[in-house]
């Protein structure tokens, strides 16, 4: 698909994955809206691209309507990249024997799950109401899992659900968009080189660099931004999800 002249929301848009996307779309001239809680960089990045930045918390309906209707007025929304997420580490007990805090791994399954859900809802209903371009394609829906979908770490157990929850719900979401065709894929990154890590110590980045069968590196931000949009130019990606991780099988710790 052809992004040029379309509008595109991306969740989670104002740093990270989703800034690096959101740029990247403008520059195919697309009309990006940003959704995010990041006030501040949102509104910054939204000014650099010539788009539009809409506060938005990804797990609450009216908000994330909100910004679906401000992207539709614009013109045809026809994009939808999920990069809206959260993640921390708690074992299942602690080392005192007590149990994970279950307001704790429900807080992360509700934004990185529910919140993707939430917003392919209510952008595919939208989508649904567009013309059809080529072979009856109205939109494309782009989600963020994890290698931690597959390989999840000690302490994970909260976002490796959340994130296989996001791998095992893009075939069916497929299924059931696909007669309004719309095509649903999801990238599951592995160790990016995003501002949140940045925060680790030299040595710590440099030991995760090393845990990565080649190239030896950090993944970086633009390399997510172009499979995005590999992944809306090739309509016969569909149901897909795909692993961008310089082949890194992760250890349990």
């Amino acid at each position: 698909m052809n992004v040029q002249g379309t509008v595109a929301l991306v969740t989670g848009g104002a740093s990270g994955l989703g800034a690096a996307t959101a740029r990247k779309l403008a520059s195919e001239g697309a009309d990006v809206v940003i959704a995010d809680l990041q006030e501040g960089p949102g509104e910054e990045i939204a000014a650099d691209i010539g788009g539009l930045f809409v506060g938005t918390d990804v797990t609450l309906t009216e908000q994330v309507r909100t910004a679906v209707d401000a992207a539709s007025e614009r013109g045809d929304l026809r994009v939808l990249v999920n990069c809206a997420g959260i993640g921390s580490a708690s074992r299942t007990l602690n080392r005192e024997g007590e149990p994970m805090d279950l307001a704790v791994f429900a807080g992360i399954v509700e934004v990185n799950l529910v919140g993707t859900f939430n917003a392919i809802r209510l952008a595919a209903a939208a989508m649904s109401r567009t013309e059809p371009l080529a072979d009856g394609q109205r939109g494309v829906i782009v989600n963020t899992a994890s290698v931690a979908a597959f390989e999840g770490q000690i302490g994970q157990a909260a976002y490796s659900a959340s994130k296989g929850g996001i791998v095992g719900m893009t075939l069916p979401v497929a299924r059931d968009l696909a007669v309004v065709g719309i095509r649903v894929n999801t990238i599951a990154p592995g160790i990016i080189d995003t501002p949140l890590l940045a925060e680790l110590p030299q040595a710590a980045r440099e030991s995760l660099a090393t845990q990565v069968l080649f190239p030896k590196r950090l993944g970086r931000p633009d390399e997510y931004a172009d499979l995005v949009c590999h992944i809306l130019h090739n309509d016969y990606l569909n149901g897909e999800t795909i692993r961008m991780d310089g082949g890194i099988r992760m250890p349990p710790k």
